[in-house]
């Protein structure tokens, strides 16, 4: 049997018990996600997907939770200097990181402390 792996179908990030309309707020009310409906066997677990563009990102919940610090996913951004200042006018701090040749690229944690990279290659 052959196979052949096509793509990554969706990121999951871990949030606490009860996060999911502070994962709205900031998923989809400042970033721009579209929430999508879980299917309905799924929806007991608690949490929230959202999808932009071809990228799914669903947020599960997790009873013992711990923020992902260096893991993370990375959201290729078009106009970062936008988001950057979108992001400080919403009073949301992040890191500037210039290591990566022809990037420019921040981190943002989401409101649950796992790590977010936004970059936009040059």
């Amino acid at each position: 049997m052959v196979y052949s792996l096509k793509r990554i179908d969706h990121v999951q990030l871990a949030a606490p018990p009860n996060s999911e309309n502070e994962a709205r707020r900031f998923f989809h009310e400042l970033l721009g996600f579209q929430e999508v409906q879980k299917p309905t066997e799924l929806q007991k677990n608690g949490g929230v997907w959202f999808t932009l563009n071809n990228c799914e990102l669903h947020i599960g919940i997790e009873q013992t939770f711990i923020p992902a610090q260096k893991a993370h996913p990375a959201f290729e951004v078009e106009n970062l200097f936008a988001l950057k200042k979108h992001l400080t006018t919403h009073h949301v701090p992040f890191i500037q990181d210039e290591k990566l040749p022809n990037a420019n690229r921040i981190y943002v944690n989401d409101p649950f402390g796992n790590r977010l990279e936004f970059l936009e290659w040059v």
